[in-house]
């Protein structure tokens, strides 16, 4: 069964809507050990102080922050312990937002709540007045001494909740110096035509199921052989100049891709396109790829 890491009360107004905290993903990544080429032992790695070279007992670590090279500002663990976040019990709800207006690059990590012991008729009304109202929940939370932002969410029969990066942690585009190239480039009103119909080939509702890690399972096949006994020859990787993509010819390929694969007929030729002075051809989009 699923274990609850977090249990506590939504709060908004004078209603409390006690629930307990779920993980809602679970990350699939293949981990690997350090691994001694020459023993085949794991290695073993040592805390030890930079001047000396002596290893450094636990107790004795203290933290720092770095104010030039080699210059630290100490802080003993019970001057921060004295600046955590008041441990509560609840998720203090500060307004509620359209799910439009949230920009996905805030997100971070995401949960499940669930009702405790009484409280299911409350979080049924919160659940489904949420839903009727279209709205998302803001508030904050405070996980393992950590005081975080947080944004509740109807999500089928539960409410999801997904911490969130404050407004400070998010980095605006514009520090990108190659977006500024972007005003010196336009496309033609055919080119945006046949992107316009790219994207309608390829739009689908959208199903995760379809979609898997193709290098987890590479990577897991291959540790498998090998624990087999299997010899791996690994051939090495040619390199090649990528040819300069031409816009157009590009769109027209596509399209025809797609339209091949949605098709029994045979995909129609696109027409060659018109050889570009090296002024059109500056600075283009990468070329597009139908998968």
């Amino acid at each position: 069964m699923a274990r609850a890491i977090w249990s506590g009360a939504i709060s908004f107004g004078l209603v409390n809507v006690p629930v307990k905290l779920y993980s809602a993903t679970s990350p699939k990544a293949v981990r690997f050990h350090q691994i001694s080429s020459k023993t085949g032992a794991r290695i073993r790695q040592k805390r030890v102080d930079s001047t000396t070279g002596d290893e450094v007992a636990f107790e004795d670590i203290v933290k720092g922050y770095e104010l030039t090279p080699d210059r630290y500002v100490l802080i003993d663990p019970d001057e921060l312990d004295a600046l955590d976040p008041k441990t509560t019990k609840t998720i203090d709800i500060e307004e509620f937002v359209d799910l439009a207006e949230i920009d996905p690059i805030y997100y971070d990590h995401s949960y499940y709540l669930a009702p405790s012991t009484g409280g299911a008729k409350a979080y049924r009304l919160l659940l489904d007045a949420m839903r009727d109202a279209g709205k998302v929940a803001i508030g904050r939370i405070v996980i393992r001494s950590k005081q975080q932002l947080c944004a509740l969410r109807p999500a089928g029969a539960a409410l999801a909740l997904s911490t969130m990066l404050f407004g400070d942690e998010v980095l605006a585009p514009d520090r990108i110096d190659e977006l500024e190239t972007l005003d010196d480039v336009a496309a033609s009103d055919r080119e945006l035509t046949m992107a316009r119909q790219l994207i309608d080939s390829l739009s689908a509702d959208f199903d995760p199921g379809r979609f898997k890690d193709e290098y987890r399972e590479r990577v897991l096949a291959l540790i498998e052989r090998k624990a087999a006994g299997e010899e791996i020859a690994v051939a090495p990787a040619a390199e090649e100049d990528a040819p300069v993509p031409d816009l157009m010819a590009a769109l027209e390929a596509s399209l025809a891709e797609v339209r091949a694969g949605s098709s029994d007929e045979p995909a129609p030729t696109p027409k060659p396109a018109r050889r570009r002075s090296s002024k059109q051809t500056d600075d283009k989009p990468e070329r597009a790829k139908a998968r």
